[in-house]
């Protein structure tokens, strides 16, 4: 399914691309609190049927939770570099996830950064921990700012 038909399924389900984003939050979060054993495809049916959702298990949702939790170490790796002082696994579980999701939107994507980077701090205002939204919108923008080295690398 190309991305324009993905797009189109997911607006004819009714959700905007800040609902997308927020879903992706909800998977990969369900996926770290189930320590990864559960499939993705489990997951996406439990939120489906629990909060009477209509995510596809072959939408762009899907896709990019699948990314996001595939990749994780190397998410991981990435941010890392970028906090000073600090240690991935001292932060707080949305605030990582978050920075993951953003970092990947970053590096595998054409988005623009600004809409990454506005939409991390959204579901951190959401979700994180207080005040972690400026945590987060450092971090992102500091990634951003490497963006063509880092995301070369990471695609390659």
């Amino acid at each position: 399914m190309s991305e324009h038909e993905q797009m189109r399924t997911l607006e004819e389900h009714g959700y905007t691309r800040s609902q997308v984003r927020s879903l992706v939050f909800h998977l990969i979060y369900a996926m770290e609190e189930n320590g990864y054993d559960v499939p993705l495809a489990l997951v996406i049916d439990g939120i489906n049927k629990g909060y009477d959702q209509h995510i596809p298990v072959d939408s762009e949702i899907a896709h990019a939770a699948r990314e996001v939790v595939d990749r994780r170490r190397d998410l991981d790796i990435v941010i890392q570099e970028f906090l000073e002082h600090w240690r991935l696994e001292r932060l707080g579980l949305c605030t990582r996830l978050i920075l993951r999701l953003g970092t990947w939107e970053l590096l595998a994507t054409d988005t623009a950064i600004s809409i990454i980077i506005n939409e991390a701090v959204e579901l951190a205002k959401d979700f994180a921990e207080k005040d972690s939204y400026k945590f987060i919108n450092g971090i992102l923008d500091k990634i951003a700012a490497r963006r063509d080295e880092l995301s070369s690398k990471f695609r390659g």
